[in-house]
Parts: structure tokens; C-alpha cells; sequence
């Protein structure tokens, strides 16, 4: 489904490419600003994530390499989606026996929260792995504050399966059935 305004207040997911990396930049930025803004400068740290060394390449590398979507509502990009076949190599995640979708980027304006851009993404992403023929949708994010991010990928259908440590980052992988 290229063009899903099923789910999420007219959210309208389209594949993404190389031309919306400023935008999905931009949106990573404000992310640190949001969650530095409410006293979480562990999960991301504090500097923009567009000057960390690597961001932009990594960012580039996301719409060249691996399969992107945008959400946007009234045209505008809002949200982010990254699937790709497997968990990033950099983390210390057990790979999961299976053909399966991975969630490399999740990651909506904060401007537009609670319309469900997320939801929406993740919804559409279920529904690309469920067409590809795969069963297996899985997910890694942050699992430290009071668990609030590994909350949300519950409420959107996860089950948490494996802890991880990415040095001194604590890590959830969850994992949804599609198939």
C-alpha cells in the first residue's frame, strides 16, 4: 500500500527517498530538542542528531538502502518509517531465525502528536511485512526512563522478547506477529 490514509487523522504514507532526508533530519533534531526538553538527554543525548558524526550519511544511507516511508498530512512530511530485513549489525541483537521486517527509524514530528502519525507507520508497516510474505515484524528502542517508548510499541501490537545493552544503553527488542 503505497498510499495509506486508512489510519491516523488523514495521515498519507508514501515511500520515501534521498530528497526527504532534510525533512526526516529535521524531525530527528526536534526529537532530541522534545525529549531533552522533558529531561531525557539519555536516550539520544543532547546534540542534534544531524551533528553527530555519521548522522547525515546514516540518514542518506536509510533512503538509499533500505526500504522508506514518509506520512504526511496536507502534504507536509510528519513522520518517518525505516524497514529494512533485519536489526542494525552495530547492536548486540541476536538475529531472529527467521525471515522477518525490522524497524531501523521510527519517527513523527512532535508538532502532530496525537494524531497517530506513529501508529499509523507502524500499522503500514505491519501491512508491507504481512504482503512480503514475512510474519515477523520486530522493533529495538530505548528501554530506560519509566519505559514509556517500550509502552507505546506494546500499545501498537509488540511483545517484548529480548533485553540488549548497547554499552551503557538499555535496549528493548519487540517483536509483532503479521502473518
Amino acid at each position: 500500500m503505497n498510499d495509506d490514509t486508512s489510519r491516523g487523522h488523514g495521515v498519507r504514507i508514501r515511500p520515501g527517498g534521498p530528497s526527504d532526508v532534510p525533512a526526516v533530519l529535521g524531525m530527528l533534531d526536534a526529537a532530541v530538542a522534545w525529549m531533552n526538553g522533558r529531561g531525557n538527554t539519555e536516550q539520544w543525548g543532547t546534540t542534534p542528531y544531524s551533528q553527530k558524526p555519521g548522522a547525515v550519511a546514516r540518514v542518506e544511507r536509510y533512503t538509499t538502502e533500505n526500504v522508506p516511508y514518509v506520512a504526511e498530512l496536507d502534504g507536509v512530511p510528519v513522520g518517518a518509517l525505516v524497514l529494512d530485513t533485519g536489526p542494525s549489525p552495530q547492536l548486540p541483537i541476536a538475529p531472529a531465525g527467521e525471515p522477518e521486517r525490522y524497524v531501523r527509524l521510527l519517527v513523527s514530528d512532535r508538532r502532530y502528536a496525537g494524531l497517530g502519525v506513529g501508529a499509523a507507520l507502524l500499522a503500514h508497516a505491519a501491512e508491507e511485512t504481512r504482503r512480503a510474505g514475512v510474519a515477523l515484524l520486530r522493533v529495538d528502542c530505548w528501554a530506560g526512563g519509566g519505559g514509556e517508548l517500550v509502552s507505546y510499541y506494546e500499545r501498537n501490537g509488540f511483545t517484548r522478547t529480548d533485553r540488549f545493552l548497547d554499552g551503557a544503553w538499555p535496549g528493548q527488542v519487540l517483536a509483532r506477529r503479521v502473518g
